[in-house]
């Protein structure tokens, strides 16, 4: 597609607009200002690239394809005149996919090489020229573009690789699109645009050779944008306004910055998956929206579009319960767009008594509800956003960081590497309790981004029951949740008798050669209590047989978890929030003597291993600034990391600033 014809595309599709918008909505005025949003999309296009390799002797080249979803933040400014001319400037930068290959634009390999050049972020600054027609705003746009990339070879004698990350290349950028108000203060958007950047090269200082490429990129995308000073109801969209009928649509932001490190500490060794016994430092971050529009009486719809970036504390390894429940197990080392959660839910209603639900950044619109009702989830979310909550101890953006204190440890819940899974959901809810199940796709191996689609003989199966109660007048509840999974994996014994035959034979190499179809059970007791206005425990027990490998999470075969959560009430901070928990973790027998000889596991692995439970304390102290800003300090303590009582202890300081609406 060139990009004059992706434009007239675009304008063929908005041709019918003003047709549609002759009149002005109510309220809803030209307006002229700043606005900042967010955007997410497919990208696609041809890749032209050549490896040199060496330079002058050997090549290989050619166009190929390149495809990835994408998302981003874009900020502008737009100024609507008298006639509705509008004309504005805006800057953009998308980030690809969280998947493997997603930022992969462009590959090679010759006899003595492979090449490949990633993408780190995409750019632009443009200009944008529309004509408002009441509500719908058509434009074109162009500008120039840039991104940095990273060029990485191979050597496939020795296996070194030369990498060479932040190369900026320069382009230009075209398109157009339509906006629509949705109110004074939101406004969504529909737009093409396509980038050329032009023939560069790059030459390895490593060996003499060299990659060149260009690119000619096409964007799909839709986005949102908020405006800033304008008249508007700043709470239409955040669960205060009155109308919830079909339609009703509902907007939470979050972003997320966790600073964490520990100073050296005892360490005779370091392993494969150790936390270095001389200190580090990490950070992570997230940004996100959570979108929610209710499609008919009970359907709603949800989007979750997420940025993240950073990295865990040893690449998060170390420690079964890791001290940084933000850390995923793909370090990204620029922002990458996560689909986070996209799924369709069903409510029916069985009449009796209602109650009225408020709006929550965690997939929920206000209004009123049958207390009694059934409900049905099918899509892409995490399997604890339904089970194993605990309103003290279950978001480590706003209270516990530690793994094995927000969630229940032993749980091997289905999740790839950023802890998200596809699945189906039913509940049925009652006034005294509830009882819901699901099944969930699981990875084609432990800790893997790619589910395995041999659906229902691989995947998850869990059923929870919870019982609510109210003693003195203070509510509480219990839940006891029970789950199998499928999943191709190794018996530990098994490995262990492999390398009894073959000494030679690494313990990891082992585990590969016996993983095939295998069970494994478990359960979980989650128990949370509000002791007084101001003060809330919770406890948890969790266990799962621990014959085979763990599929997603962590490396824990049994947990006791438990602590306070203390509100500021009577120190006159009433939004301020104390935690206080500790957690013991341990594994079976078998996984022991598999991490003994040298084996690793999901997180852990020293090389060697003196077995002792893994213990951890953790408090922090929750600083409300204003609404919607919040300051936290975390201090954690971890004895015997990984099981191995000759290491350690560890202590780990944390700041973390969340900024939500």
């Amino acid at each position: 597609m060139t990009p004059i014809r992706g434009i007239l595309c675009v304008l063929s599709l908005i041709a019918p607009i003003p047709a549609l918008a002759q009149t002005e909505p109510v309220g809803m005025a030209p307006r002229s200002g700043f606005y900042v949003g967010g955007h997410a999309g497919y990208m696609f296009g041809s890749a032209n690239a050549t490896l040199g390799d060496p330079t002058g002797v050997a090549a290989a080249g050619g166009v190929t394809g390149y495809g990835a979803l994408f998302g981003g933040v874009q900020a502008g400014y737009e100024h609507v005149f008298p006639s509705r001319l509008m004309l504005g400037i805006e800057a953009d930068a998308s980030f690809a996919d969280f998947m493997d290959l997603s930022q992969v634009l462009s590959y090679r390999a010759t006899g003595t090489g492979t090449a490949n050049e990633q993408l780190e972020w995409l750019a632009s600054l443009r200009g944008r020229v529309g004509y408002d027609l009441g509500g719908w705003t058509p434009f074109v746009t162009g500008g120039i573009a840039w991104a940095s990339t990273r060029y990485s070879r191979t050597d496939l004698t020795t296996g070194n690789e030369d990498a060479n990350p932040s190369n900026i290349r320069l382009g230009y950028v075209v398109g157009g699109g339509v906006d629509y108000r949705l109110d004074q203060r939101w406004s969504a958007r529909a737009e093409y645009l396509y980038t050329s950047l032009g023939l560069t090269g790059f030459a390895f200082a490593s060996t003499p050779a060299r990659y060149d490429s260009q690119y000619d990129l096409h964007r799909f995308r839709v986005g949102l944008n908020y405006h800033f000073g304008v008249d508007g109801d700043d709470n239409k969209h955040d669960g205060t306004s009155d109308d919830r009928g079909p339609g009703t649509w509902e907007i939470h932001g979050q972003t997320t910055f966790i600073y964490q490190g520990y100073p050296p500490f005892n360490a005779p060794y370091d392993g494969p998956q150790s936390l270095p016994g001389n200190g580090q430092s990490r950070e992570t971050w997230t940004t996100s929206l959570f979108l929610g529009v209710r499609l008919w009486r009970g359907g709603e719809l949800y989007y979750n579009p997420e940025l993240l970036q950073g990295f865990g504390l040893a690449n998060t390894a170390g420690a079964a319960g890791f001290p940084n429940g933000e850390a995923q197990k793909s370090n990204f080392a620029y922002p990458r767009y996560s689909t986070s959660r996209l799924f369709l839910r069903q409510e029916i209603g069985l009449g009796g008594p209602t109650e009225r639900v408020e709006s929550d950044y965690d997939a929920q619109i206000s209004g009123v509800k049958d207390i009694s009702r059934l409900t049905f989830q099918i899509g892409r979310f995490a399997v604890h956003d339904v089970f194993d909550r605990n309103v003290y101890a279950r978001e480590p953006r706003e209270d516990f960081l530690n793994w094995s204190i927000w969630a229940a440890g032993a749980f091997d819940y289905a999740a790839d590497k950023i802890g998200l899974t596809y699945g189906a959901v039913a509940a049925l809810n009652q006034p005294n309790w509830a009882i819901r199940g699901g099944y969930f796709l699981v990875g084609d191996f432990p800790n893997s981004n790619v589910f395995d689609m041999n659906l229902f003989s691989r995947g998850m199966y869990v059923t929870e029951l919870e019982l609510r109660f109210k003693p003195f007048d203070h509510p509480g509840n219990l839940k006891v949740g029970g789950w199998m999974h499928e999943t191709n994996a190794a018996n530990y014994q098994q490995a262990l008798n492999l390398m009894a035959i073959n000494p030679a034979l690494s313990p990891d190499d082992a585990l590969a050669t016996v993983r095939t179809g295998q069970p494994m059970f478990g359960y979980y007791v989650n128990l949370q209590q509000e002791l007084a206005d101001d003060l809330g425990a919770f406890a948890r027990w969790s266990w799962n047989d621990g014959r085979t490998e763990l599929s997603a999470f962590t490396d824990i075969n049994a947990s006791v978890s438990g602590g306070v959560s203390i509100k500021g009430t009577r120190w006159g901070r009433a939004d301020d929030t104390v935690g206080i928990a500790g957690a013991i973790n341990f594994i079976s027998p078998s996984f022991s003597s598999f991490l003994a000889q040298g084996g690793t596991g999901i997180l852990v692995g020293d090389g060697a291993l003196s077995y002792s439970a893994e213990k951890v304390f953790e408090t922090y102290y929750a600083f409300q600034v204003t609404k919607g800003l919040v300051v936290t300090a975390d201090y954690q303590l971890l004895l015997d990391p990984a099981y191995n009582e000759a290491r350690g202890p560890a202590n780990v300081f944390s700041g973390r600033l969340r900024a939500s609406f």
